[in-house]
């Protein structure tokens, strides 16, 4: 078996290590004769399961008893209506800050159930920076303030919380687990797992206690959070497997030295790829260099009618996924954590190749 370098910005990979402990309790989960996937969500061993992963993700990330950790279906999107309907009634106003693709999702989504203010958005540069504090025009009685802090298409970032008196909701899809954060900065975050987490299938939602039960009645039961938190997220039959191998990743990430050590890890996977790219005089990224993901890295060639001969040579290199997003074209490159230093080596010398070949 040969495997190669994914560079997908989700599904995205999954430690190597992760999935070779999957594949050898495929069919036997530590003595027990059957699968992951076929134990009942209400057994004692999938509820250690669960308990176990929800513990390791508590001390990853430095989650007190304030917070409850929610596993849920339906992907980050759903929470696009989830985070209106739990935290606002439908006569408010939400404050939400527009830095790209997955931003517009949320504010689209979230005028169907609140007022909505654009506080602040950065359409003006092309979604190639993050709008400065001083410029947002936030609301005086805002249930709430959303904003995203690693948009995967455009490959932009936060790195600093922003600080406002409303309860700050955060999509950190793109970005939770690739370096520590300080969790009670926030009201509540949310996390699509097919990216830093796990498999695709499974939604993390770390909500402050204090924000459950104030859902609006036409909220349905499953987009409750108070439901969720009340039956230890399992009200219904929840993502199984997915929250099993969420787990493992979980211990994976202690196992690698914790969020810090993934931090310097991702910032020298980074700052290797933005450095070749800003002196090859042939790729350019089109992000300011302050805002710059350390997640998601887009970049265009010198002609774009090189792109599939690009594309069709890094697949030949065993270099996958790296076309960028439908939206905006180009190329991207997802250095998540579980992508290796040596896929971002590789990646770098195919880029040099083809650039001198083709430059």
């Amino acid at each position: 078996m040969s495997r190669r370098f994914n560079f997908c910005a989700g599904p995205a990979a999954i430690p190597e290590v992760v999935l070779q402990q999957a594949r050898e309790e495929m069919l036997d989960w530590q003595g027990h004769g059957l699968s992951v996937m076929e134990m009942s969500h209400r057994s004692p061993e999938m509820v250690g399961i669960a308990e176990q992963a929800e513990a390791d993700l508590r001390e990853l990330m430095g989650i007190s008893d304030d917070y409850a950790v929610l596993f849920l279906q339906g992907g980050a999107s759903t929470q696009f209506a989830s985070i209106p309907l739990n935290l606002a009634a439908a006569d408010q106003t939400a404050d939400y800050i527009n830095t790209g693709e997955w931003s517009k999702k949320a504010i689209k989504e979230a005028k169907r159930y609140v007022n909505v203010n654009v506080a602040a958005s950065a359409e003006a540069s092309n979604f190639s920076t993050i709008p400065a504090f001083d410029s947002w025009q936030l609301s005086d009685n805002a249930a709430y303030v959303h904003y995203t802090p690693n948009e995967t298409i455009g490959g932009v970032e936060f790195f600093w919380t922003p600080e406002v008196k409303a309860p700050l909701v955060a999509d950190m899809s793109s970005t939770i687990l690739s370096r520590p954060v300080d969790v009670n900065q926030f009201g509540l975050i949310y996390a699509g797992a097919q990216k830093n987490i796990g498999p695709a299938g499974l939604t993390i939602v770390i909500v402050r206690r204090d924000l459950l039960g104030k859902a609006q009645g036409i909220t349905p039961t499953m987009l409750d959070y108070k439901t969720a938190a009340d039956n230890d997220s399992m009200y219904n039959t929840p993502p199984t497997l997915a929250w099993y191998l969420a787990g493992l990743v979980f211990k994976w990430l202690k196992g690698q030295g914790g969020l810090q050590a993934m931090e310097v890890i991702n910032r020298r996977k980074a700052e290797k790829l933005y450095g070749y790219i800003d002196n090859s005089g042939f790729y350019r990224n089109p992000v300011e260099v302050a805002s710059r993901s350390l997640m998601n890295v887009p970049f265009v060639l010198a002609d774009d009618a090189l792109d599939k001969a690009f594309l069709a040579g890094a697949d030949e290199a065993g270099l996958l996924n790296l076309k960028g997003h439908r939206s905006v074209g180009g190329m991207r490159a997802s250095i998540y954590n579980a992508v290796p230093e040596e896929a971002v080596d590789a990646l770098i010398a195919y880029m040099q190749d083809f650039a001198q070949r083709n430059g």
